[in-house]
Parts: structure tokens; sequence; C-alpha cells
């Protein structure tokens, strides 16, 4: 059975899923063309997933070893998931098409709700009781 830490990848990785589907349906009632998109909505949301992910875990690591940093490696793991951000935006903002405003939209979209919910789970393992 799935500690109670570990239950908060799981419903990270639930959010995820809605999150993608209610993002594709808006592309679709919008009847927006994502062929020309430089990075797929699927490896966005794939790549967030994953450093969203990867960043709970360590902050479960460094909870067990030193309960009072936690903070500052949330803060050091966000930094470093907006740095990889924007190399992965880099090349579309490169792009100065019409085009390419959707695109970056559904990027920083993406972007704030990954960042918003690994800052809720943060704020869950922060006021937890030891």
């Amino acid at each position: 059975m799935l500690s109670k830490n570990y239950k908060s990848i799981l419903h990270l990785f639930f959010f995820a899923l809605a999150a993608y589907v209610l993002h594709r349906a808006a592309f679709l009632i919008l009847d927006l063309n994502t062929q020309t998109f430089y990075y797929s909505i699927e490896f966005l949301y794939l790549i967030f997933f994953g450093l969203s992910a990867l960043l709970y875990l360590i902050l479960l690591i460094v909870k067990k070893k030193n309960f009072e940093i936690v903070g500052m490696a949330f803060l050091f793991g966000t930094f470093t998931q907006m740095l990889i951000g924007y190399l992965i935006l880099r090349p579309i903002l490169e792009n100065h098409s019409a085009e390419v405003m959707v695109e970056k939209i559904s990027f920083f979209i993406t972007f704030i709700l990954f960042l918003l919910f690994e800052t809720l789970l943060t704020a869950r393992l922060l006021n937890e009781k030891r």
C-alpha cells in the first residue's frame, strides 16, 4: 500500500490527466490546429509531470533528512524547473509568427497549472506534523 506522501504523486498524475483532457477538449472545441506546434501538448504534459513528480520525490527525501530546508529545496527545484521550462520554450519564443501565440499561451497555462499544483503539494507537505 502506498504511504500518504506517495499518494500525492498519484494525485498529481490524475490532475495532469484531467488537465490534459480539458486542454485537448478546449483545442477541439475551438477548432485549433495543433499539428504546427513545435512541441505537442502530450510532450509538454509529460515533461511537466515528470519534473513535478521528481521535485516532489526530492522534497520527500529532503523532508526525511532535514525538515527545516524543505522550503529552500522547493524554491531551488522550482527555479530549476523554470530554467528547464525556458530552455524548452526558447525555440517557440524565437518564432515571431502570429500562429505561435496560441502555442505560447498553451505552454504557459500548462506551466502555471503544474506550478500551482506542486506548490499545493509542497504546502501540504510542510503543514504535516512530524
